[in-house]
């Protein structure tokens, strides 16, 4: 139990408010949960959430101690009462996740909740298989990351040799990523093999294709094959041979094919005109290859896991079926 004694800087606020500043990381659902169970007093007495706070008074709060903790990355699932995570495929030792287009893997720069990472801890946590307070240094971790505005399949790690193997496995292209996508125009030839070499600015957070090496740039190789073409757009799938990034959009932009929707490498006046804001692309399958042993891992090889229900699928090119 801790408490609080108010000040003339915290009189005449709503007790929930306050509380939510005192506490920042008690979800707001628990703080409204916490003051009807009575788990937050006043002056050692129930009290309503909209009571106004008096110089003088006395909070008392019977909340768990983590609750307390300085917000950070690491903490930051605490926040989140009721995790929404999209299961694909879950084991004792991972977790496949389908992130949805517009969700950052991983904070961008400062604390915060709203992160793909934070709602499989949350998930994990309240599943009662993390338990942060028991772990040294362990926490749940993505092995694989997408862009923002990139939807998919990612891989999370329960435990720290699953995370080991992973991280070796997609080093080593033992696993086999598959995306999907729809872009302007029909790919010449049909399917084949782009390869080139990417140079990144990190500063714009923007990668150039170049057709010959140069100092800086890294060789790019992405396999694609046209699966249907409709009304000036084509759905295609793309297979990574290796993972730059931005891969896919910058070759295939290079190629005069850029991705519908897609504002860095696409054409602006095009995506308008279809209302799309965010590039069409998912990784929609995962293979595991495993050439090599993986340990605690190996009951996974040869296994594939696939998304069937894409929305822009369903949208631009609805006959077709995914499989």
């Amino acid at each position: 139990m801790k408490e609080f004694s108010i000040g003339q800087n915290d009189a005449g606020q709503r007790l929930d408010r306050f509380v939510g500043k005192a506490v920042p990381l008690l979800p707001a659902s628990l703080t409204q949960k916490y003051i009807r169970l009575k788990r937050i007093k006043v002056n050692s007495k129930g009290a309503k959430r909209d009571y106004k706070l008096a110089i003088g008074d006395t909070v008392q709060m019977y909340v768990n101690d983590e609750f307390f903790e300085k917000p950070s990355e690491s903490n930051a699932f605490l926040k989140i009462a009721v995790p929404e995570v999209d299961v694909v495929y879950e084991d004792k030792n991972l977790l496949l996740v389908n992130k949805k287009a517009g969700v950052l893997c991983h904070p961008d720069g400062g604390w915060s909740y709203n992160t793909l990472i934070a709602q499989i801890q949350a998930y994990l946590y309240a599943k009662g298989e993390y338990r942060p307070r028991a772990e040294n240094a362990f926490a749940p971790a993505l092995c694989n990351r997408i862009d923002r505005n990139t939807a998919g399949i990612v891989i999370a790690a329960k435990n720290a040799e699953t995370l080991r193997i992973m991280n070796q496995k997609i080093r080593d292209r033992e696993i086999d990523k598959y995306y999907l996508t729809v872009v302007h125009g029909t790919p010449r030839p049909a399917q084949g093999i782009l390869k080139d070499y990417l140079f990144k600015d990190a500063a714009k957070n923007q990668v150039y294709v170049r057709c010959s090496p140069e100092k800086g740039a890294r060789t790019a190789v992405t396999e694609y094959r046209t699966l249907e073409t409709r009304d000036g757009l084509s759905l295609l799938e793309c297979r990574l041979h290796t993972g730059r990034t931005h891969q896919i959009r910058a070759q295939l932009a290079a190629a005069g094919c850029p991705l519908l929707g897609d504002g860095k490498y696409g054409r602006q006046q095009q995506n308008r005109r279809y209302g799309e804001s965010g590039q069409l692309l998912c990784s929609y399958k995962l293979v595991f290859s495993f050439r090599t042993d993986a340990g605690i891992l190996n009951y996974l090889q040869n296994r594939a896991f696939c998304l069937t229900k894409i929305d822009f699928v369903e949208k631009y090119f609805s006959a077709y079926k995914i499989h």
